[in-house]
């Protein structure tokens, strides 16, 4: 019977030991904060991730990328349930959201033609602990602001031509 009690004691102990903080990954709760494209509209056909991490500059994605509504729901998302990969701390947490590329790495880098933001940092967030009892219900984004996305602009050669020329006029002009 010992042998009993102490096998479900370490089972308990394991179980819990891998379970992780959770978050409600969603733009509609609690306060319905909108996020835009370039042009100021209704972001559609976009796309969202969580980053999370114990400080800022411990950020990293979590979960997948979550598709942004179309229609009447447009500039929200709802990813659902996340696991952070830590639990019973506050945390630093941010939404990356991009349009027109893979990923938003890619849509940062892009040469023109993709969309990207980033929100601010939500910090002091305690993911929920279901493992508590009673279970924690997951965390949601409170503190999170509505923001818009950007877009990668490439000049034109004329314009950099431009530009080297104004420079070398600087330079010469200079010299006398």
């Amino acid at each position: 019977m010992k042998k009993l009690v102490a096998l479900l004691a370490c089972t308990v102990v394991a179980t819990s030991a891998f379970a992780q903080g959770t978050i409600n990954f969603t733009n509609m709760k609690p306060t319905k904060q909108i996020i835009n494209d370039a042009a100021g509209e209704k972001l559609e056909g976009g796309w969202a991730q969580l980053y999370a991490g114990s400080s800022a500059d411990s950020l990293k994605a979590v979960g997948e990328p979550v598709a942004f509504y179309t229609g009447t729901k447009a500039g929200y998302f709802k990813g659902g349930v996340v696991d952070v990969g830590f639990k019973g701390e506050g945390g630093v947490f941010q939404v990356k959201a991009w349009k027109g590329a893979d990923s938003f790495d890619a849509a940062a880098s892009a040469k023109g033609g993709t969309e990207f933001g980033v929100s601010n940092l939500i910090t002091g967030l305690t993911p929920g602990d279901s493992t508590a009892q009673p279970p924690g219900l997951p965390a949601d984004l409170a503190g999170l602001e509505a923001f818009n996305l950007s877009l990668t602009v490439v000049p034109e050669p004329g314009t950099i031509a431009l530009a080297v020329l104004g420079l070398a006029a600087f330079f010469v002009r200079r010299r006398k």
